[in-house]
Formats: C-alpha cells, structure tokens, sequence
C-alpha cells in the first residue's frame, strides 16, 4: 500500500499521475477492483481532490514495483533519471523528493521515455536552469517517423504557437509565436525511418509537433501522428526518447562537461 497527501485541490487523475507512477500505470485497474480509497472511502471514478485529502492505493507486488525511471547518475548535486514512456515527468520528481531534497528543471513529455536532470542544492537548481535557458544543455533524442525525411540532413526553423485549450501546439513557417529549431538526421530510411534530433530551442512538444508539420510525424504519436499510418503498424506506443545529455555548465557543476549521459530506451 501507498499512502499520499493531497497538497492542493485536484483530481484523483490528475495527482495520481503527477505523485505516483506505479498508481497511474494501473489506475483504471484499482479503480475497478476498488484498490483506491480517498479518506478511508473507496473510490470506483476519478474524483475531486481537495488539500489535504489521504490517498490509499492498495496495489500487488507486481503493480508496486513496475519501474517507472532508473538512476543514470547521482552525486551531491544532480541526478539523471531515465524515464520510462508513460510517466509524468512530475512523477519521477515526487519520487526522488521522497528520497531528499530535490529541484525541477526540465520536464519530458509524459509518452516520451528518455533522460531526465534534476538539482538537489539550490546553488545546483542555479546552475542547471541557466545552462538550459543558455542553451548549454546539448540534447539529442531518437525518433521513429513516418517516411524518409528530405533531405538526409537539415535545420529546420519554424514558430510554435501554444494552444492551452487543446493541449497542443501549432507550428507555422510565418512568424508567429515562439522561433524554434530543430535539426534532424537520417539514421536509417524506409517506411519508418530512424532519426536522430538535436533540440536547438526547447518549446512544448517541439520536435512532436516541428516533425508533423514537415510532413514525417513520430510513430505512435496520438496527438500529432498519422492515426490510419500508427494503426497500421499496431504503433500504439510513441517512438521518440531522450537519447543522450550533456550539460555545460559553469561553477560547482563545471565537471559535468566531461560527461555525457546516455539512455538505455531505444525505438
């Protein structure tokens, strides 16, 4: 059993995904085998939460130990988790904060599996965020897209407007919002090719969306993929990890420039 405390008003969805990942793998399983009890009351549905509401989530040996990141790295100042898809990023925070002092820096998109970095000193926090917003954190990430992109290496610039009714972004070639861009590479073509993206700007969904709208949507993307294309190829998971990481940063954190940090998550 896992027992929670609601921090602030929510849904049982909501804070199960964001605070307990062995919970949200499994939540509509223990909701109907009633293995949810907010204060005591088992629940069947998602419900509203309010601050300071205990959860209970009754779960077996197996759902309790379903993984949900592993440790890459760890020292006294950062750890690099490697998520897997379909955790929230929010998750694996809540789950290094059980074990210490812990500060958020970037996120991951929930289906997307890969490196993740987190602070655990202030002076880290710092460091770590002005090197992402510096553009100093080198990521590259591995993707599976519907056809061979053209040509078989390019940056691609773009604008990304969000659209927070929908959850979604939209990406235009006229400017319009945010400026971003995103380099690709061709690994390997054919009907789902492999390629390698370098993140040279870091927006919401960017290379998800940036893909799509080049005409070479991420397999197994239920938001900004080729539905009839992913049913086709029974792509129900979304192909696209955090392959690797390196940070460049400056002071206390200067020694991490020598590493780079890797996944073990293919697609």
């Amino acid at each position: 059993m896992k027992q929670f405390t609601v921090p602030e008003n929510t849904t049982l969805a909501a804070f199960t995904d964001n605070t307990c990942a062995q919970a949200s793998f499994c939540l509509r399983t223990l909701l109907k085998e009633r293995g949810v009890r907010v204060n005591g009351v088992r629940v069947t549905a998602d419900v509203p939460l309010k601050k300071g509401d205990v959860v209970r989530y009754y779960m077996t040996p197996a759902q309790e130990n379903k993984q949900a990141f592993r440790i890459v790295y760890e020292d006294a100042n950062v750890v690099v988790a490697d998520k897997e898809s379909g955790v929230n990023s929010e998750a694996v925070y809540a789950a290094l904060s059980a074990r210490g002092e812990t500060y958020f820096i970037h996120r991951l998109d929930r289906n997307t599996a890969g490196l993740l970095v987190f602070a655990r000193t202030r002076e880290a926090e710092r460091e770590l965020l002005a090197c992402f917003k510096e553009r100093r954190a080198e990521k590259v990430y591995l993707a599976r897209v519907k056809g061979t992109p053209h040509p078989a290496h390019a940056v691609r610039e773009a604008y990304l407007v969000k659209d927070a009714a929908s959850a979604r972004v939209r990406i235009s070639d006229a400017p319009a919002g945010e400026k971003i861009v995103t380099e690709y590479e061709v690994l390997e073509g054919g009907e789902c090719a492999l390629v390698r993206v370098t993140l040279h700007t870091g927006k919401t969904h960017q290379i998800r969306a940036h893909l799509a709208h080049l005409g070479h949507p991420v397999v197994g993307d239920g938001k900004y993929g080729d539905g009839a294309f992913n049913r086709a190829h029974h792509a129900a998971r979304q192909r696209l990890v955090a392959k690797q990481l390196r940070l460049v940063c400056g002071g206390a954190l200067s020694y991490l420039a020598d590493k780079t940090f890797c996944s073990a998550h293919e697609v």
